[in-house]
């Protein structure tokens, strides 16, 4: 079992990606935007972040800056949801040291393969 943040401010679609990681057999803490999440991140076991890129408070690049510059989560994969086409903040994305993307919508299984992928 591994201890997934998935961190997401669209309620309906943090319930479809829990629902997913649970049936895996994953632990999931949920956080509506980027600063609800910095709760997570007090030195527990995360093994993998889940963030979608827009979201209030806390954008996901904000969010992964903050993971990275925390010695225990430094390498940990962190996979963005978004359904954002803007090149820039893509490249802001991967600046930040993101380990994947995926565009919403998303097909479960293809998520689910890519979660297992970047876990193993």
């Amino acid at each position: 079992m591994k201890h997934i943040v998935v961190v997401e401010d669209f309620n309906t679609s943090r319930q479809l990606i829990k629902r997913a990681l649970e049936g895996m057999g994953h632990e999931v803490f949920e956080a509506a935007d980027g600063r609800e999440a910095l709760q997570f991140f007090d030195g527990r076991n995360i093994d993998m972040v889940i963030t979608d890129f827009n979201m209030p408070q806390m954008d996901g690049a904000t969010l992964v800056e903050y993971i990275r510059s925390k010695e225990a989560y430094r390498y940990i994969p962190i996979l963005v949801l978004s359904t954002e086409t803007s090149q820039e903040k893509q490249r802001k994305a991967r600046e930040a040291r993101i380990t994947g993307w995926v565009s919403k919508p998303f097909e479960i299984m293809a998520f689910k393969n890519q979660v297992e992928r970047l876990l193993s």
